[in-house]
């Protein structure tokens, strides 16, 4: 019965004709089209959590652990910027990253014991705090009343040609809110 019924519409309809829906089932199309829409929109409606800090870790980096842990130093409890400004310069030879805790034979600086350049860890550093402030950034968090603390770690070290070692690190650089600030966001004595 029903194939019948098809065939009958089908024989209405002729070639290069436009079949036209009867006004009911326009309705009933569109009342579901706005349905789906409606179910759509309520879907979407997710509301974003707000982190209280960002983070960035690399893995393997191919930096001595010990210039880490010197750069680490140099920059921890400083601001996004401020550090970014600081390693720029470390790579421009302007600023000296601090090897007090090791016998380096060099004294680049004005009251500094011994110093260095590590052009190529700076680099790696200068790429973290970048993708550090991106993260910042996409968390909506003001950088401003946030600081960085950082911690580098020593990684596997893989064996090179002649028996040598491969020097690698893990890094961890977090942005997280600084205590030292008053309730107007000025930084206390």
């Amino acid at each position: 019965m029903a194939e019948n019924k098809i065939q009958e519409k089908a024989e209405e309809i002729k070639p290069g004709e436009k079949y036209e829906m009867k006004e009911g089932m326009k309705e009933q199309k569109q009342a579901t089209v706005e349905e789906k829409k409606a179910d759509k929109k309520q879907e979407v409606k997710v509301e974003k959590i707000k982190k209280e800090s960002a983070s960035a870790k690399g893995l393997n980096l191919h930096m001595s652990t010990k210039e880490a842990a010197d750069i680490c130093d140099m920059i921890r409890n400083k601001e996004i910027d401020t550090a970014i400004k600081m390693i720029e310069e470390v790579m421009a030879f302007k600023r000296v990253v601090k090897m007090n805790k090791r016998e380096v034979p060099h004294k680049h600086g004005k009251g500094i014991m011994a110093g260095r350049y590590p052009i190529k860890s700076a680099g790696e550093f200068l790429r973290m705090l970048k993708q550090l402030k991106a993260n910042a950034m996409h968390h909506e968090l003001e950088l401003e009343k946030y600081i960085i603390s950082c911690k580098a770690d020593r990684a596997s070290q893989p064996y090179r040609r002649g028996g040598r070692r491969f020097k690698r690190t893990h890094l961890t650089l977090i942005l997280e809110k600084n205590m030292k600030l008053n309730k107007k966001g000025v930084k206390k004595k």
